[in-house]
């Protein structure tokens, strides 16, 4: 009976106190989504939305719904009733513990992984944007270049030592996987990327598998040509409405033909790896395609 007696109890302005941790914890998750969402929504620009929201202010806002929820287990057990507020406090010291173990692991992701944007298969002859593409890249206000040998800036050094100034193309090579280095490819920061040579398959079939992968994909085509073998298509992000191009290449190889692709991201240092891995699953989509 005061089990049950403890558990109906009002603990009063305790029970309050691990019920504003509860809210101030499932707030402190919801902020993340608000910035994204306002920066999507264009109600501030993706500098504040990711720079100062979800960078800058969320981690502190997570610390403080940490400390919080501390606090109000402490209070929650110093004397009957219990139940009610402690487990109020639980809860809350269990969303902001697993939403603050995401950020560690999105800035240890972010350490880990070059400061790079931009990628492709074949930098000895990269793919150049068409001028459909740079006109639409310039009315979305994309501050990255597209440059035939683009140079990872010399601010990166602060954050990444070592990079800024080099190639991206070196740099890229780098975090490759490497048979002589990794034991296997989940242990390199990026996914090996090459041309994809198809020797049994026609220019026209590589032309429309890979038009098929993108269109499957539901990006958006900005040219389709086929003489010239170019396809060139804009990736939505979810989050944030970030903005990425994907030119491919398409060309004859005696009987089959090559692909190669390229993906660079319209504004941002880093891509946390977004245009290596889907340069990597397009590949794969394509080759599933034509096999």
């Amino acid at each position: 009976m005061a089990d049950m007696n403890d558990v109906s109890q009002d603990a009063g302005w305790r029970g309050k106190f691990a019920g504003f941790a509860l809210g101030l914890s499932i707030f402190s998750v919801l902020w993340f989504a608000i910035a994204a969402i306002g920066t999507k929504l264009g109600l501030w620009g993706w500098q504040f939305g990711l720079g100062k929201m979800t960078i800058g202010w969320g981690p502190m806002l997570l610390m403080l719904a940490l400390a919080v929820s501390l606090i109000a287990i402490l209070l929650a057990v110093i004397k009957s009733p219990r139940k009610q507020a402690l487990m109020l406090a639980l809860g809350a010291l269990l969303i902001s513990t697993l939403a603050f173990g995401r950020v560690i692991a999105f800035k240890g992701q972010a350490e880990r992984l070059p400061p790079l944007h931009d990628v492709q298969t074949d930098w000895a002859n990269p793919i150049m944007p068409s001028e459909a593409l740079l006109a639409d890249r310039a009315e979305t206000g994309a501050l990255n270049p597209v440059e035939a040998a683009p140079i990872v800036p010399e601010a990166a050094d602060a954050r990444w030592p070592g990079t800024g100034g080099r190639l991206v193309s070196e740099v890229q090579e780098e975090a490759e996987f490497d048979p002589a280095k990794q034991s296997s490819p989940k242990n390199a920061p990026y996914p090996m990327l090459e041309t994809l040579v198809e020797p049994a398959a026609s220019y026209d079939m590589a032309y429309e598998a890979a038009l098929e992968a993108v269109k499957a994909r539901g990006w958006t085509v900005v040219t389709d040509d086929v003489q010239s073998g170019s396809i060139e298509a804009t990736v939505s992000s979810f989050w944030f409405d970030f903005k990425d191009d994907v030119m491919i290449r398409v060309m004859p190889e005696g009987e089959g033909s090559r692909i190669d692709v390229r993906s660079i991201s319209r504004v941002g240092l880093s891509d946390l790896g977004a245009n290596s891995k889907r340069v990597s699953d397009l590949l794969t989509e394509i080759q599933t395609r034509l096999n």
